[in-house]
């Protein structure tokens, strides 16, 4: 049963609670109770001999025809007098009484009214009240028919609206998943709901904008592919140029310039390869690697990122334990590279790497330094393309922004995760220092 059924039952039901006790409530104000006026008609039988035989008869056979209803009747008949009548009542109901109206007693399942109101039945009959008890009233089953008439309303509301969101929910679901596989990086995922749904006019706005956001991905694609490619070709020619210049020059001034040259087209050629992998990953489903050994891997990006260093020390703490990963190998360890490279820009003197099985499903990496740190409210940012932080440290470091971008987008494409945690415990490092959290799943069964 779907949720929104279940929430239409809930709600019908408690709609129908509420227009009975309405109803009651109503009724009762406007008609009398009624309750009283079922109990009347069940004991109608019993006020019909009461009107119509005994109070017919000739004021001196009155009691004996009282008596024969007596013998006959299956009820108790007696009389009581008027205080006594009174003291039994709920005083709402005592002027009734005095006025000669017949008065029910429910819950006693009995009715009382007075002899007369004149005194002309016999001596002091206007001081007496006629009590019958013991009458065939039945108030559950009355209540129970109630019940049935509302239970068959309730169902007859309900099929047609179990049946209809039924509908609506298998639509819905396909919604859903259309959703899960655009968000995948499936673009060409659309919904495609019968014209008669419900949801029809939902899904077709829901497949222009799929349309809308497919087109400008791709157009974003093939700018990012087209810059970086058009960008190698005069990229090769200068680095041709330079090489000719080299050759040909003897001036050993131009040395100096020539480095300097050859530096900013390595930087260029960084940057189009940066780009050309996020461009990549950004339209990349999961990988299907083969299984391989995370702790192994983390120790080699760990001596390579060593390897690199000068006045930092890298600390590597790598849990022992089962740490086989499905994935693509040479990916997860880019990410964890760029983590670690990132640290060693920003380090003042120390890296700490520490990994460790989380629990039956993921591994946790967490890469520590004691550098200045990131601010929490930019810590969303810092994995975003190209975005780096405004301070001169940041633009002395060098890079393009892009490295914890490739990072998020390789962690996620594994179903993994990576974040910035606040504090260093249990590292040792400075409490102002950027840790990052990088959390990778097992390999299933």
């Amino acid at each position: 049963m779907n949720r929104i059924f279940q929430r239409f039952v809930v709600l019908v039901m408690l709609a129908i609670t509420l227009a009975t006790f309405v109803i009651y409530f109503t009724f009762s104000r406007l008609f009398g109770d009624p309750l009283e006026q079922i109990a009347t008609r069940q004991a109608a039988g019993q006020i019909f001999l009461l009107e119509q035989y005994i109070d017919l008869a000739p004021s001196d056979e009155w009691l004996a025809r009282l008596n024969k209803v007596r013998e006959v009747s299956g009820a108790d008949m007696e009389l009581l007098p008027l205080p006594a009548a009174l003291a039994a009542l709920p005083e709402r109901r005592r002027a009734a009484l005095l006025g000669g109206a017949i008065v029910v007693d429910v819950g006693a399942k009995a009715f009382y009214r007075r002899v007369d109101l004149r005194g002309a039945r016999y001596i002091d009959s206007d001081a007496e009240v006629i009590h019958v008890q013991r009458l065939p009233i039945d108030i559950g089953e009355a209540l129970g028919m109630e019940a049935i008439r509302f239970a068959i309303v309730a169902l007859f509301l309900l099929v047609p609206i179990g049946w209809w969101s039924r509908s609506h929910w298998r639509g819905l679901q396909a919604l859903s998943r259309v959703a899960d596989a655009f968000g995948r990086g499936d673009l060409t995922a659309r919904p495609a709901p019968r014209q008669t749904s419900s949801i029809a006019p939902l899904a077709g706005r829901i497949g222009d904008m799929a349309e809308r956001i497919a087109t400008l991905l791709e157009t974003r694609k093939n700018l990012l592919h087209a810059v970086s490619h058009e960008l190698r070709t005069p990229i090769a020619r200068l680095e041709f140029g330079l090489e000719l210049l080299r050759t040909a020059a003897a001036d050993a001034a131009l040395e100096p310039r020539l480095v300097a040259l050859e530096g900013d087209v390595d930087e260029l050629k960084a940057l189009v390869n940066e780009l050309l992998s996020l461009n990549k990953l950004d339209h990349a489903q999961a990988p299907q690697g083969a299984p391989f050994d995370l702790a192994a891997m983390l120790h080699a990006c760990a001596d390579s990122c060593a390897a690199g260093l000068r006045d930092t020390t890298l600390e590597a703490r790598i849990g022992a334990g089962d740490g086989m990963v499905d994935g693509d190998q040479r990916l997860l360890a880019r990410a964890v590279n760029n983590v670690l490279g990132n640290a060693a820009k920003y380090a003042a003197g120390r890296i700490v790497l520490t990994a460790a099985r989380h629990d039956a499903e993921h591994w946790t990496v967490v890469v520590q330094d004691d550098g200045p740190g990131i601010p929490a409210d930019m810590r969303g940012r810092v994995f975003e393309p190209f975005y780096r932080l405004g301070r001169e440290a940041d633009h002395a470091a060098g890079g393009y922004g892009l490295g914890l971008a490739i990072a998020q987008r390789a962690l996620q494409l594994h179903g993994g995760a990576i974040a910035i945690e606040d504090g260093a415990a249990g590292t040792g490092t400075a409490p102002h220092g950027a840790r990052f959290v990088l959390t990778i799943p097992c390999r299933r069964s």
